[in-house]
């Protein structure tokens, strides 16, 4: 994998594009390294093309996990990795709910995208989350309004690893250059904030079995 949660700086991965592209890819390699936050800069798959040291060291102590690592597919990681509730804090509401409204809107524009595809047929083998998925989504969504699916100011918990940290939140800011959008490149930054929440029980070793969503229930 090209990417691991921790470790040193990895090189972007390859880039389907001329090699004026692929040079601007490396040298935002380096700008993204000089950003304090953690950032990273997906395709519309949400495969990581570039992470920053911030990015892994909020991750580095996430288990491995053969397709859902945080530095190869976010959303793979959001949706599948049992150990994502220890760093996403209040990771159903505040993270699956909105990243499978994400999903969603992915399929409509890219439906045939064998990556996407292979993603929709995991959340149908999970009950709850095909649950969440066809019937829970549409129901969240008309109840906290579209506003709570985007990912730009999104203010969401986070559990970091540092103490200097612990449990906090970030301000989601998507920031992205013309080039990398016309490479349909999206940038993201979780922007730390310095209030402290007080930690919940749950947020507390949240490891997750294969059917962890609560929110919506499993069909009847």
């Amino acid at each position: 994998m090209a990417f691991q949660a921790g470790g040193q700086r990895s090189a972007p991965r390859p880039v389907p594009a001329g090699c004026d592209d692929q040079a601007y890819v490396r040298d935002y390699a380096g700008y993204l390294e000089a950003v304090p936050f953690p950032s990273l800069v997906v395709d519309h798959r949400w495969d990581v093309v570039l992470a920053n040291s911030a990015f892994r060291s909020l991750f580095r102590g996430i288990g491995p996990h053969p397709t859902a690592m945080p530095g190869d597919n976010f959303l793979r990681f959001v949706l599948f990795h049992p150990d994502a509730g220890t760093v996403l804090g209040e990771h159903e509401s505040s993270w699956c709910l909105p990243m499978l409204a994400h999903f969603a809107d992915a399929v409509e524009r890219h439906g045939h995208d064998h990556v996407l595809q292979a993603v929709r047929r995991e959340i149908a083998q999970d009950p709850i989350m095909e649950a969440a998925y066809r019937q829970g989504l549409p129901h969240w969504i008309r109840a906290v309004g579209k506003g709570a699916v985007e990912h730009d100011g999104a203010v969401r918990p986070l559990l970091h690893p540092d103490p200097r940290w612990g449990s906090t939140e970030c301000r989601i800011v998507v920031e992205t250059p013309r080039t990398l959008r016309d490479m349909g490149y999206t940038r993201l930054t979780l922007a730390l904030r310095e209030t402290r929440r007080a930690p919940a029980a749950r947020d507390r070793g949240a490891r997750r079995t294969a059917a962890h969503l609560r929110v919506v229930g499993a069909p009847e």
